[in-house]
């Protein structure tokens, strides 16, 4: 399969149009690789590390030519390229390498199987629905019953089993033992969708990046607000895209082993 048909068929399923208006989805940069055979190498984040590791892989005889990440390389329109940005260095080596770098963000966070789909699937949850509908079988966060329920402690460590955050923050609770029996997800930074949460009945909220107060907030409305961090909510869909990408058999997929989360935590133990 050519880069240029795996792309048709991604945007086929979720649609670039579908982005919201602040967001950068689809060709962050094409170097002339659509007519090539498809060798993708999936991520969450494009950075330095990851056209690093593209390169070491086609030094070692792989000639991966596409980056296909989730979250966009640029964001706002560029004013400038200067030797020692990483954006810079990113695209002068993209050209140099002939790698394309490719971006679905909030048109995959939207489509069946899609960033949220993943965590509903990884906690079982039964009868899912979209937190906040955007057209007929899209939507951003899912909602959906845990059968059998589950206490919050256990919860918590299913979670942790599955996501393997580095740090796992919830709002303070007096009962572990409280047993939740809804649950309402959304990979990244979901903060915002705390009171669409709170309408569809949730008992938790797993979701990331949370402030201070939106914990307050949540407490207050009796909703316990659970953060696993960016990279452990939305890694998860990047090795779905993996699965779904080596059942069309392209030439060669696999995910990036360069990913970062881009935190690191102090412990004094």
């Amino acid at each position: 399969m050519k880069i240029a048909d795996l792309i048709t068929w991604f945007e086929n399923w979720a649609n670039p149009a579908w982005q919201e208006s602040w967001d950068n989805c689809g060709w962050q940069i094409e170097p002339g690789v659509l007519e090539q055979p498809a060798r993708v190498l999936v991520c969450l984040t494009p950075t330095l590390a990851v056209i690093q590791e593209v390169i070491a892989l086609q030094n070692s005889g792989i000639p991966v030519n596409l980056i296909f990440a989730h979250h966009p390389l640029i964001f706002s329109p560029l004013k400038s390229l200067r030797t020692g940005e990483a954006i810079a260095e990113i695209t002068r080596l993209a050209f140099t390498h002939q790698i394309g770098v490719y971006t679905a963000h909030t048109n995959f966070d939207q489509v069946q199987d899609g960033t949220a789909d993943v965590l509903a699937n990884l906690l079982e949850l039964k009868q899912v629905a979209p937190i906040v509908p955007t057209q007929a079988g899209l939507g951003y966060g899912r909602v959906g019953e845990l059968n059998p329920s589950l206490t919050l402690q256990e919860l918590l460590t299913q979670i942790q089993t599955q996501l393997a955050p580095p740090d796992l923050i919830f709002s303070p609770t007096g009962d572990l033992e409280q047993i939740i029996h809804r649950v309402a997800v959304l990979g990244g930074s979901g903060a915002s969708f705390i009171s669409d949460v709170v309408k569809t009945g949730a008992q938790a909220y797993l979701t990331s990046d949370c402030k201070f107060h939106q914990f307050q907030e949540s407490r207050d409305r009796s909703l316990i607000l659970i953060d696993a961090g960016h990279y452990a909510t939305e890694r998860p869909a990047c090795d779905r895209l993996v699965t779904k990408f080596k059942a069309l058999n392209i030439h060669w997929v696999q995910l990036s082993q360069k990913d970062e989360d881009f935190r690191a935590f102090y412990s004094k133990y």
